[in-house]
């Protein structure tokens, strides 16, 4: 089994997209599982001490449909513990006043059922008025705008992956 698991949920690809590239900068799938949640049983979250979350927010600030479906079976998890580290996909300037909420509404959750939250991401380079992602005025994970930002990404994900490697000490 990989050290990490990467649990996604997408409606349009761009989150798996995302996952995919993570996996890839971590070094492949002898490091990091790949798992959609509309697949995965919220026992299978059990299975690793290090935790990816990716959600895109969807429609006005809520969580993709199969995080949604499973947001209170996230209850029985044991995150005592657990590292934790979230990355969202959303439109900054289409959605600013809720951009990468779902993130934050995940961390929330999560953070509050005993695991610790690491990746936290500057806000600097983005243009939004507000979101559920930010705590200290930072993200709670890696904030992916696909739709504004495209050139963007290949680099912020290489720079959190670099982060992350280094929080979760491996």
């Amino acid at each position: 089994m990989a050290k990490i698991g990467l649990f996604y949920g997408t409606q349009t690809g761009v989150t798996q997209t995302i996952a995919e590239s993570i996996q890839q900068e971590f070094g492949g799938e002898s490091i990091v599982d790949l798992n959609d949640i509309a697949n995965a049983d919220t026992s299978d979250l059990n299975a690793y001490d290090y935790l990816i979350i990716g959600c895109p927010t969807w429609n006005v600030g809520e969580l993709q449909s199969d995080w949604e479906g499973i947001y209170d079976d996230l209850d029985s998890v044991n995150f005592q513990g657990k590292k934790v580290a979230y990355f969202g996909a959303g439109d900054q300037v289409g959605y600013s006043d809720n951009f990468q909420d779902a993130m934050g509404i995940l961390e929330e959750k999560i953070s509050s059922l005993g695991s610790q939250t690491v990746g936290y991401w500057s806000i600097e380079g983005y243009d939004f008025n507000e979101s559920k992602a930010v705590r200290n005025n930072q993200f709670v994970g890696l904030a992916i705008d696909e739709d504004n930002q495209p050139d963007l990404t290949k680099n912020r994900i290489k720079a959190w992956v670099s982060q992350l490697k280094s929080e979760f000490g491996l």
